[in-house]
């Protein structure tokens, strides 16, 4: 039996045991977080455990059909937790105040595929080559025999539907398509799915997108595209932060673009970098990494202390030096 599998054995008994489970995530849920939080933590109340989920920065709005019972919750301090499982973050960190919030626990598990993961918990069940942790949640639900209900299937679908780009991203594998059928047997609805997460955006969002095509910038003889969000940019907008999930693409879609960034300021001196590489030898994981963050091979990010201009100058420096090691290889 292999490590990976032994994992998987190890969490599923944890689970079976405990009589409470908390399911965590990472700030700023994406559909993958969102979905298999979600997914694991109806299975697991359906098999008899007292869940709460809990996430720093709440339930995305274009999520929200996901969860008509409001199981999203912000975490809440002082408690003491039996069992702890975050989904879909590959470091302590990136658990932001939740992390704060789980330290009286007695077991935490880790279920990731994440290249990056820092194999945080007691159990870390990590598989870099899937593409999405929903894929994962799926295979755990099948080896432990908790039923894969239809608002389970809807999590699922759309965590590995988002995670691959709506099966369009390299990292998408015949075992993902495999899953995502399955779950479609199992009752996930594509037209719900479809129009809440690709075809339904608020006003707030075009604005900001019209923002992305007047900011962007391209350099590098075309081979960089970069934008910035800035607090003021949301509130002309009209938007809250969660709405610049999947902007990068955007630029990253443009013909003679290898590698997309975008640069968003948190604080006065707190930059969050965004980055996306639709080349298989330009590793933003890697990069990310040398910022302090991590990631896939083709989407990463990180956070970075130090001036707007000094941060775009450092990245923009190590792009073009990736770019360049890639095209010398």
């Amino acid at each position: 039996m292999s490590s990976v599998s032994e994992s998987l054995t190890q969490i599923i008994s944890t689970l079976r045991q405990a009589a409470s489970v908390c399911v965590v995530g990472h700030v700023r849920p994406d559909g993958d977080c969102v979905g298999s939080q979600l997914g694991l933590g109806m299975a697991l109340r359906n098999a008899g455990k007292k869940v709460t989920i809990w996430n720093e920065d709440g339930l995305p709005r274009k999520l929200s059909f996901l969860d008509p019972e409001e199981l999203f919750a912000k975490p809440v301090s002082g408690r003491t937790l039996e069992c702890v499982v975050a989904t879909d973050a590959a470091s302590f960190e990136r658990l932001g105040a939740t992390g704060r919030c789980i330290g009286d626990r007695k077991v935490l598990l880790n279920i990731d595929h994440h290249e990056s993961n820092t194999r945080y918990a007691d159990i870390n069940w990590v598989v870099p080559d899937v593409p999405s942790t929903g894929e994962l949640v799926l295979e755990l639900l099948k080896r432990a025999r908790w039923p894969v209900t239809a608002p389970i299937a809807d999590c699922l679908f759309a965590a590995i539907s988002t995670d691959t780009g709506s099966f369009r991203y390299p990292n998408t594998v015949p075992a993902t398509f495999r899953a995502a059928a399955e779950l479609v047997e199992l009752g996930a609805d594509l037209g719900r799915i479809g129009h809440h997460v690709y075809d339904s955006h608020p006003m707030s969002r075009f604005r900001l997108l019209r923002h992305v095509y007047r900011q962007c910038r391209l350099t590098y003889d075309n081979r960089i595209a970069y934008f910035w969000l800035r607090p003021g940019d949301y509130g002309r907008a009209g938007a809250e932060r969660e709405e610049s999930e999947g902007l990068i693409d955007h630029i990253r879609s443009i013909e003679p673009v290898i590698v997309a960034c975008v640069f968003e300021q948190t604080g006065e001196d707190q930059i969050r970098i965004s980055l996306r590489s639709k080349s298989d030898r330009v590793d933003v994981n890697s990069l990310a990494q040398q910022f302090g963050g991590g990631g896939h091979r083709a989407a990463a990010g990180a956070r970075v202390a130090g001036t707007p201009l000094a941060v775009q100058r450092r990245v923009l420096r190590a792009l073009r030096r990736a770019i360049d090691a890639a095209a010398s290889t």
